[in-house]
């Protein structure tokens, strides 16, 4: 059966998804993933001119759909929102360790296009923090800590990939508590200076 154009890319894609969760880039082969889509090489490079553009791809969509999974929920406070969005984020490692560590970690060096999409999901989870604290425009040392958690999330949930030594659950409530301490320390650290 011959699939629309759409079909078939997206077909394509998914299984472009599948073979780079099961193995690092490198061990990755166009020729392979046309055989297993029952395609031509020449159709697979039609939608996808090398297996870098095909690889950029996966990863933007794999970030796509955690942003799309971490949406907040306004009704909530914004710990509660954190927690429910973190809680969303760690279920997606889990199930998607593969997509997850590829885009935090590459597989294809210090490729411009894979950091970006890395830096997308960073600095849309930091917009979406500073909205639910109601700072569109954050002084340098809120950005910079709110920045830096970011950071400690990332790490936090590669090596709790790594060591699958704690709680999913425990781990968000980790991470929750270490985002209110560090505002309230920022708000502290304020107060003094206005005040000293």
């Amino acid at each position: 059966m011959r699939l629309r154009p759409d079909d078939r890319r997206a077909q394509l894609l998914a299984l472009a998804v599948r073979m780079f969760t099961e193995r690092a880039y490198d061990d990755f082969s166009m020729d392979e993933l046309a055989r297993a889509a029952g395609v031509s090489k020449g159709l697979l490079y039609h939608y996808f001119p090398s297996k870098r553009a095909l690889y950029v791809e996966v990863l933007r969509g794999a970030a796509g759909e955690l942003l799309e999974l971490m949406q907040p929920q306004p009704g909530l406070p914004l710990a509660e929102q954190l927690r429910a969005a973190l809680l969303e984020y760690m279920a997606y490692v889990r199930a998607r360790a593969g997509a997850y560590r590829a885009m935090l970690r590459g597989g294809i060096g210090n490729d411009p296009d894979v950091a970006a999409v890395a830096e997308r999901v960073r600095r849309t989870i930091r917009e979406r923090i500073l909205e639910g604290l109601r700072i569109p425009e954050p002084a340098p040392r809120l950005r910079i800590t709110i920045t830096g958690w970011v950071g400690l999330v990332e790490a936090a949930s590669l090596d709790w990939l790594e060591h699958d030594d704690l709680d999913g659950e425990r781990l968000v409530d980790l991470l929750v508590d270490g985002l209110v301490a560090l505002l309230a320390s920022l708000q502290r650290t304020s107060s003094r200076r206005r005040n000293g």
